[in-house]
């Protein structure tokens, strides 16, 4: 799937809680908690995303030419978070991950609706991710 197809995907799941914040930060959570374990190991300083309140872990490699994230966090909004950002763009070729504008984020309302902390944490997950993709290509 396209970075667009997932997008739409994700407005269309989130578009069911209509107005009902505390419905989609429930299915954020779920997303969080559905998110595959790292391991321990890979929890190291070099992977931590700066510019997060909380703690965030960023795996990132390269395989057949497409870039595939893992993370970690210990703030269950934030895992859920870097969760919706590794659906989108994890397993797609690195210009994609670089080009991609990610106007899900605002058509779901997210960022309007995170704290100030978080929004910024959130901008900090996505510029980590593309210059990952870079640093890949």
């Amino acid at each position: 799937m396209s970075i667009k197809e997932i997008e739409n995907e994700i407005i269309e799941e989130f578009e069911i809680f209509g107005e009902d914040w505390e419905g989609k930060y429930e299915h954020l959570i779920d997303l969080g908690k559905s998110l595959p374990l790292i391991k321990e190991e890979s929890k190291t300083e070099d992977k931590l995303i700066q510019g997060c309140q909380s703690r965030v872990w960023l795996n990132s490699e390269k395989k057949d030419d497409k870039i595939f994230f893992s993370a970690d966090s210990d703030a269950i909004i934030t895992k859920g978070m870097v969760a919706l950002m590794i659906r989108v763009l994890s397993g797609q070729p690195a210009k994609e991950i670089i080009d991609s504008k990610l106007e899900f984020i605002n058509k779901i309302g997210l960022k309007e609706h995170l704290s100030p902390t978080r929004a910024n944490g959130l901008v900090s997950m996505i510029n980590r991710m593309k210059m990952d993709a870079i640093k890949l290509i």
